[in-house]
């Protein structure tokens, strides 16, 4: 208990929590004597709230010690990178500052199970709740709209988490580099999503928000729920997370490769990666943005969004503002975020498909290329969320054809795959069956994305719950189920240890068809009738089957996820050790020691073939020299 009371996280907490107490007591006081206060106003005082809980990030960082090496660097002191865990039992390098890429993949990976789990069981909550129709135990619609709209971004941050666990663990084994670019930036992008995290969840207990994890105004501007500003300040200041780790995902990748690696023999998920960090480091800037914007708007008085209706006021001088303007800022990052948590899911598809095939991935320039592809088209398609809107009507086509555009090198992932698996020797562990589930799963994604995309039935079925339906089969498919494919895959070699088959196959089987249920379900009452984002619904729309089946798939959904942690944990605690290669992998880091050695490989890998020739007699990818003197 000691370690972990003295950790950089509790540390850190601390230090966030007594920083910003000061921080709000002395503006609060300040804020009274400038401007004449006599009696403290009732509740908390929201520029003061804004200011405390930046001063508290800074806290929290200065606390852990994440930017101490930098503070020792501006002094004219040479620190030193620390490795292992100092003396300290090996579970707490995982609470404390760690500049290996492996251990801050697993911190990333963590964290991520765990806002699941927050965020799963936020789903449930509401889930119950709409069951059937009228209020069951929520005193109000406000309850409600406080629980989506938290499931949504608290989902969405463990998806983040969720891929800079896979490329940050990944990316240098992949690729063969002992590290990543930058550790010190590697760790500061993990550490300042805590603070973030929990700025973000303290919202809920701060009145909660109810303007749904898009925080659209004129709501969101006018709203006095004070929780609304510690999401937007949460959103915001995680941005700092995401395009920090793109940048050093890319900058490892161009010129850390191993020798003989040219850019046409990287593994396909390095590619991938590769193309959502691109995102990462250029959309995410406009979404911070929009937020700050907001922010403004709120506490200095400003006025971005909110239109002047008035001819006197505007003959004055008012400002107008347009609530569309955000709309266009928000979703110029906020769609192509979709493709940042895709495109390493659909990266891991591809890497694990020839490997159970047992056959060379069909088509690996054109999969490589396609990552890229979607990555550009991704980013001129904002506006297809906007169809319904006082958007011109000229825009609306561009915005239409450049939506079924992205359908192309999507396609083209799909058609390798099948000439993947066409006459292949397939194998069906736990991962290939969460690989395929996110095949079947991401193609109903693509297949009802169109439908929103086309003008004519988005006027229909926007703000459905086809939308919610289209959007989880796109989620899941796309993410979820491949990142499990990649823990069930990748856990001998994380651990050392072998997780337990037949509970693997029990989480995929209760997991893949509840998700088919909820999702074709969601997009029956959606076409129904059914709108999302309230809090009851009519019995006169015949969909009480319906509801009360998705809320039941829902559960099911939750009880795999729980027998995924039971199953993963308990294999931990094993102490028979995994084979170092148990899927006969080409892959390099499979030809290393179980788990990988500090710096991943013993001594310099060299590239000398194709990544992806399995079958093929004599064919070689990586070749890992054995060190002098072994």
């Amino acid at each position: 208990m000691k370690y972990f009371l003295t950790s950089a996280l509790v540390r850190g907490l601390v230090g966030q929590i007594v920083t910003t107490w000061l921080s709000y007591s002395l503006i609060r006081s300040f804020r009274m004597t400038v401007e004449g206060w006599t009696v403290p106003e009732v509740g908390l005082d929201e520029p003061a709230v804004v200011l405390a809980c930046i001063i508290g990030l800074f806290g929290f960082l200065l606390s852990c010690g994440v930017v101490t090496d930098w503070l020792k660097m501006m002094a004219g002191h040479k620190p030193h990178l620390k490795h292992g865990a100092q003396g300290r039992p090996g579970w707490t390098r995982y609470v404390n500052i760690d500049v290996n890429h492996k251990v801050i993949g697993i911190q990333y990976g963590l964290n991520s199970i765990f806002i699941l789990l927050i965020g799963g069981l936020l789903a449930i909550l509401f889930r119950l709740e709409l069951a059937m129709p009228g209020l069951q135990f929520l005193q109000s619609g406000d309850q409600y709209n406080t629980l989506f709209s938290a499931h949504g971004i608290i989902m969405i941050a463990a998806i983040f988490a969720g891929v800079g666990a896979m490329t940050n663990y990944l990316g240098p084994v992949l690729i063969g580099a002992s590290d990543m670019a930058f550790p010190r930036l590697n760790a500061f992008s993990y550490w300042v999503g805590v603070p973030s995290a929990v700025i973000l969840l303290a919202g809920i207990f701060l009145g909660g928000w109810d303007t749904g994890w898009v925080g659209y105004p004129t709501h969101s501007t006018t709203t006095k729920m004070i929780g609304v500003q510690m999401f937007l300040l949460g959103f915001y200041l995680n941005g700092f997370s995401s395009i920090a780790s793109g940048l050093n995902m890319v900058v490892t990748a161009v010129y850390m490769r191993a020798k003989g690696m040219s850019y046409f023999r990287m593994p396909i998920f390095v590619w991938a990666a590769v193309a959502a960090s691109i995102l990462q480091a250029t959309t995410t800037q406009t979404v911070g943005v929009a937020l700050t914007m907001v922010v403004a708007q709120r506490t200095l008085g400003m006025n971005f969004f909110t239109p002047i209706l008035d001819p006197e006021l505007l003959a004055a001088g008012v400002p107008a503002g347009d609530p569309i303007l955000f709309q266009h800022i928000f979703w110029f990052y906020s769609h192509p975020a979709v493709y940042v948590w895709i495109l390493p899911g659909l990266g891991i598809i591809s890497e694990l498909l020839p490997v159970f095939t047992r056959k060379p991935l069909f088509g690996y320039k054109w999969i490589a290329l396609s990552s890229v592809g979607i990555a550009l088209v991704g980013m001129l398609v904002w506006a297809h969320h906007m169809l319904t809107s006082s958007m011109p009507p000229t825009w609306k086509i561009p915005f239409m054809l450049s939506t079924l555009l992205v359908a192309v090198p999507t396609g083209v992932k799909f058609f390798s795959w099948l000439a993947t698996i066409w006459e292949g020797k397939m194998r069906f562990p736990t991962p290939m069956l969460f690989v395929l589930g996110s095949i079947s799963v991401f193609l109903l994604g693509g297949l009802s994305g169109p439908i929103l995309g086309t003008i004519g039935t988005d006027m229909h079925l926007h703000d459905t719950y086809f939308v919610v339906g289209h959007f989880h089969a796109t989620v899941f498919g796309g993410f979820v189920f491949p990142f499990f494919a990649a823990i069930y895959y990748w856990f001998p070699k994380m651990t050392g240890k072998m997780y337990d088959e037949l509970l693997g196959k029990i989480h995929f089987w209760i997991m893949v068809p509840g998700f088919w249920v909820m999702s074709l379900l969601q997009m029956r009452v959606g076409v129904l009738g059914m709108r999302r984002r309230i809090a009851d619904y009519g019995p006169d729309l015949g969909i009480q089957v319906e509801q009360a089946l998705i809320t039941v798939a829902t559960l099911a959904i939750g009880w795999s996820v729980l027998i995924m942690i039971y199953n993963l944990v308990s294999s931990v605690r094993k102490t028979e050790l995994a084979p170092e290669n148990p899927w006969e992998s080409r892959s390099p880091e499979f030809l290393a020691p179980s788990p990988l050695p500090e710096f991943n490989y013993l001594a310099p890998i060299e590239v000398v073939g194709e990544p992806y020739d399995y079958g093929l007699e004599g064919a070689t990818y990586a070749v890992v020299p054995t060190p002098a003197g072994d």
